[in-house]
């Protein structure tokens, strides 16, 4: 049986890194999560769950995500979960390396070339791989630059 994997991003070019890594998914079980349902038709064959889209003013809407992410968690039960963020793939990563034991990487978007994302800066706690796409933001303490998707 292959490796149960929870792949998660939010929308835009987060949602298209995500898809760039496709090759790396050969041979894995992989399930697609992002925040909105039209993305379904982007991964088709693969199983895919749409969840709330937050940024870290709205509270509400983080109660309602971490209920979907619980729900996705119970139904899949993923060893490994891989995000390229945002707000959504912080709170999964969390929770699955808390909850679930899995193991986690974190890839910050492309679109951080000045800097990590303040999602990618709170995730270095909870990834096993911490990256960035950038070779000048590699860090003796993280995060490792192995190539950019893009």
């Amino acid at each position: 049986m292959s490796e149960k994997v929870l792949a998660i991003a939010s929308g835009g070019g987060h949602w298209v890194q995500m898809r760039r890594m496709g090759a790396a998914f050969t041979g894995l079980d992989v399930t697609f999560v992002s925040v909105q349902d039209s993305y379904a038709q982007d991964v088709p064959g693969f199983r895919f769950y749409t969840v709330r889209d937050v940024t870290r003013w709205d509270k509400w809407g983080f109660v309602v995500l971490v209920s979907q992410l619980l729900w996705i968690f119970w139904r899949e039960r993923p060893r490994v979960v891989i995000t390229t963020g945002s707000a959504p793939g912080f709170i999964a990563l969390r929770l699955a390396k808390q909850l679930l034991g899995a193991k986690t990487l974190w890839l910050d978007s492309i679109a951080n070339c000045d800097q990590m994302s303040s999602s990618g800066m709170r995730a270095r706690r909870y990834a096993d791989v911490w990256l960035t796409q950038w070779p000048h933001l590699r860090g003796d303490e993280g995060p490792d630059f192995w190539g950019s998707v893009l």
